[in-house]
């Protein structure tokens, strides 16, 4: 599949699919683009993406630049350091999750202040 472009506010972030959860990659390339205002946790923004998919290779604790899908709550998150369910500096979810995607470079959310405007979409080719 291709690259993908997540945008943080002003921010423009490149992210790439992780392929370890077909389905739920299938179902989320189906219905982008996806944007939202998004609720802030921790070091985690999540919004609102109803997806037919499953729970596939489940986590709490993931990667740092994780996006993953809450088939649960029907949310799309955007992960780049601890959470109030972090136990240590780790990126946790409440609940598990499928992973789906990792943004390359997360430094720069270390600014966002509050809630934000989180997109994804299927990046432009150059």
């Amino acid at each position: 599949m291709s690259d993908l472009s997540v945008t943080v506010d002003d921010l423009e972030l490149e992210a790439v699919w992780t392929d370890d959860a077909p389905e739920t990659e299938r179902a989320l390339a189906d219905a982008l683009p996806v944007a939202g205002d998004a609720v802030r946790w921790g070091d985690e923004l999540y919004i609102d993406v109803p997806l037919d998919a499953p729970l596939e290779d489940a986590s709490e604790v993931v990667p740092e630049g994780a996006i993953a899908y809450w088939p649960a709550g029907s949310k799309l998150c955007l992960f780049w350091g601890p959470t109030p369910a972090s136990v240590e500096d780790e990126p946790r979810a409440a609940a598990p999750v499928t992973v789906v995607a990792r943004v390359r470079d997360t430094a720069s959310l270390g600014a966002i202040d509050g809630g934000a405007r989180f997109g994804l979409e299927i990046a432009e080719e150059d």
